[in-house]
This record gives C-alpha cells, sequence and structure tokens, in this order.
C-alpha cells in the first residue's frame, strides 16, 4: 500500500505530500477502501477559517492535495518542500486514463454542474476513452425529492469512483454527509472541472498557469468571484505573519 509520505499544516490544515497520488488513490481502489480527496487551494483555506464544518471536514479527509498555487508555495518556503502542484482536475484526469488502462471495469459517477454538464462531460470522456465505465450522471440542481432519488441511484450502483462538482464548501460537506451510501467508493471534489470537459469552459493557458496565475484566468472567465478572490491576499498575509511568528518562536527557544 503506497503510505502518505508526509503531512504538513497549512493555516491548521492538513495537507499530504507524495509523489504519486494516483498510484495511492488506484491502491485503494483496489483494496475497496473508501477514500475522500480534498483538493486544497487558498480560497478553500480561507472559507474554513469561517467555516468550522468545512474545517472539520478538511482536517478528516483522507486524502488532502495541494491543489493551489498559494498552498504549494507556503509548503516551498515555510517548509522547504520540494512539492509540485497537483490540480483537482489534473488528478481526476490521471485517475480516469490509469483506470482505463487497467481494464478492470470501474464504475464512475459524475455529480454536479448545471443541467446537462456532467452528462455532456462523461460524453467527452466516452467518446476519448470508450472503455470507461461511466455508469451515471446527475446535475447539481435539483429538488430535495431528486436528492433521495440520486441518494438510492448511488446506493444500488455503488459506483468505486465519484466525481462532485459542487463547487466550494458544498461538494466537501455533501460528500461528507453523503460517503456512507458508497463507503467504498473514492470520492474527490472536482468544482467546475466538468464545465471544462463538456466543452463549456477552458482551462488558462499553460504559461499563465505556470507561473501561478491561473485564478487570474478564472476571474476573467468568472468576473463575479472577485470577492472571492480576496482570500489570495488575506492568505499571503496570515502566510507571513505566521512565518514571523515561527521565526520567533525558534529564536526563543521554544
Amino acid at each position: 500500500m503506497y503510505k502518505l509520505d508526509t503531512k504538513f499544516s497549512v493555516l491548521g490544515l492538513p495537507v499530504h505530500v507524495m509523489t504519486n497520488y494516483p498510484n495511492w488513490l488506484l491502491e485503494c481502489l483496489q483494496e475497496g477502501r473508501g477514500t475522500h480527496v480534498v483538493t486544497l487551494n487558498a480560497e478553500m483555506t480561507m472559507q474554513a477559517e469561517r467555516n468550522r464544518s468545512l474545517a472539520e471536514v478538511i482536517q478528516n479527509a483522507d486524502l488532502v492535495i495541494p491543489d493551489g498555487a498559494g498552498v504549494v508555495l507556503y509548503l516551498r518556503y515555510l517548509f522547504r518542500q520540494k512539492v509540485k502542484r497537483c490540480p483537482g482536475i489534473e488528478l481526476a484526469e490521471k485517475l480516469l486514463q490509469e483506470i482505463a488502462q487497467q481494464k478492470t471495469d470501474t464504475k464512475i459517477f459524475f455529480y454536479g454542474g448545471a443541467t446537462g454538464v456532467a452528462a455532456n462531460a462523461a460524453k467527452l470522456w466516452q467518446e476519448q476513452i470508450p472503455d470507461l465505465n461511466i455508469v451515471g450522471t446527475h446535475s447539481g440542481y435539483h429538488s430535495p425529492e431528486e436528492e433521495q432519488i440520486l441518494q438510492q441511484t448511488l446506493t444500488q450502483l455503488q459506483p468505486q469512483v465519484i466525481f462532485v462538482g459542487l463547487g466550494v464548501p458544498r461538494q466537501e460537506l455533501w460528500i461528507a454527509k453523503n460517503r456512507h451510501f458508497c463507503p467504498q467508493a473514492i470520492w474527490i471534489g472536482v468544482g467546475g472541472s466538468f464545465d471544462i470537459w463538456s466543452g463549456r469552459k477552458t482551462r488558462a493557458p499553460r504559461w499563465l498557469a505556470n507561473n501561478n496565475l491561473e485564478w487570474l484566468y478564472r476571474l476573467y472567465q468568472e468576473p463575479w468571484r472577485w470577492r472571492r478572490m480576496l482570500a489570495l491576499p488575506e492568505f499571503v498575509l496570515k502566510a507571513f505573519v505566521y512565518r514571523l511568528t515561527a521565526r520567533s518562536i525558534h529564536s526563543a527557544g521554544f
């Protein structure tokens, strides 16, 4: 079994650092080991400071990966870790590709997004990789009655990999509340990945991502997010204060 090499604290939240997240998840899949994956970034970290329920879900997650540039830079400069950013969408894509290569007939489910988005995303993947066994999809907008039907569907199908694209914090809280319906599944919050897979939106150009500016492209696509983007400078400020405090404690000999 792949071990979680190291766990660090990013402003009180855990982040697991390892060289190969997909392989670890594939072993969880083979062993039927239920797993909740959280893709942590600066915005989610700041939300967790104000949302105790979200913080508890992240702290209890089985795997927390460094999704955002802020988290990666935090680990690099405060902990001197040679960690690479692992965007949730890339982890999900790699996992789907590996599952297809192994030809294990693993059952996959897409949940989230506007009406038809998850279905279109699934269709795109099926066209690219016909061997994928996507057993169902469901929109993220529905009535309480439809929610019960979704829960029944998951219970009957027992998908082994479930991608949930509801946005933060809704997807994390929803997974924590509903994962008992498929206790052996891998649950991953994938944010707006269905929008990208379905062709509704595009990812930032590679040069922006390589310079930690993917957030700027997202703001360009979704200008209504500007208030939420204020979490980024707040995260930087708190990280700076944490670094000064840590140095002071170290200098004092504690």
